[in-house]
């Protein structure tokens, strides 16, 4: 069973050691993300259909609210992962540049192999927040700038919300207030002043995923927010995301973030 040794929150997003293996679903984060092999066998990680091998001499790299899934090569012991959930503004370099990294798997240099140990031991030991923030950050920056080598330019940017559709964004701001994974999208696309091929279409093209993928992004976050931040019972939480039956939450958390969440909560610490 998929399980976490290790897993920290703070102003930087989320740093996590896991021994996984079992799949994820098609999922996505707000966040920038970076996963680390650290031993046992190869992962894959299909990144917007791009099939990447995760290995010890590689890193693989997910821009913000960009598709990927995780699929084990070992499914009796697994293997373990440095996870990286990095916080765009808290890692912005201030002149507004979104966090976008250049490729979805990049070569290790010796140099970051050595920080990606260090920073994955800091964390399972529970150092200072000071401590984390400073290493974590030179890690990703060295991430940042090694994913960006040999890449001749930008390429396209990610999806932002300042040219989006005003009924897109009314959409967008349905499901935030509804916030339920039973939602009927047809009702939101209808509320959208939208056809639902139309609304599908759109917003597809002007977020880069479906509503579908989004919304269980948004369902996703909430459930870890209250699992860290609450008391509520894993039941209660996942009622009021709309799961019928603690089962059916427990299924979909473990689907999207690699565990239950009664296991997440237990395992989860601030820095």
């Amino acid at each position: 069973m998929s399980r976490a040794l290790a897993i920290f929150h703070g102003r930087f997003g989320r740093a996590t050691v896991y021994q996984l293996n079992r799949s994820f679903n098609l999922h996505a984060h707000r966040e920038g993300h970076l996963i680390f092999h650290l031993d046992g066998a190869d992962g894959i990680v299909e990144v917007s259909g791009e099939s990447c091998r995760l290995s010890s001499d590689a890193f693989v790299a997910i821009n913000p609210w960009e598709p990927h899934n995780f699929m084990p090569t070992d499914l009796h012991a697994g293997s373990f992962f440095f996870v990286l959930y990095v916080n765009p503004e808290w890692f912005s370099t201030g002149d507004g540049t979104p966090l976008r990294f250049g490729r979805s798997r990049t070569l290790r240099t010796p140099g970051l192999d050595r920080q990606i140990q260090k920073m994955a031991a800091m964390v399972q030991m529970a150092a200072s927040r000071d401590d984390l923030d400073s290493e974590l950050h030179t890690l990703i920056e060295g991430c940042f700038e090694q994913s960006w080598r040999k890449v001749p330019d930008r390429g396209k940017p990610l999806p932002s919300d300042a040219h989006m559709d005003f009924r897109i964004k009314k959409s967008i701001r349905i499901m935030q207030n509804v916030l339920r994974v039973d939602i009927d999208l047809d009702f939101v696309a209808r509320e959208s002043g939208l056809s639902r091929p139309h609304f599908y279409r759109m917003f597809r093209s002007q977020t880069g995923i479906t509503p579908n993928l989004y919304l269980n992004t948004l369902v996703m976050e909430n459930a870890i927010e209250k699992l860290v931040t609450t008391k509520d019972a894993v039941a209660d939480i996942g009622f009021g995301l709309g799961f019928s039956s603690q089962s059916g939450f427990g299924r979909f958390f473990a689907a999207n973030v690699g565990m239950a969440p009664s296991d997440y909560r237990r395992n989860t610490h601030f820095v």
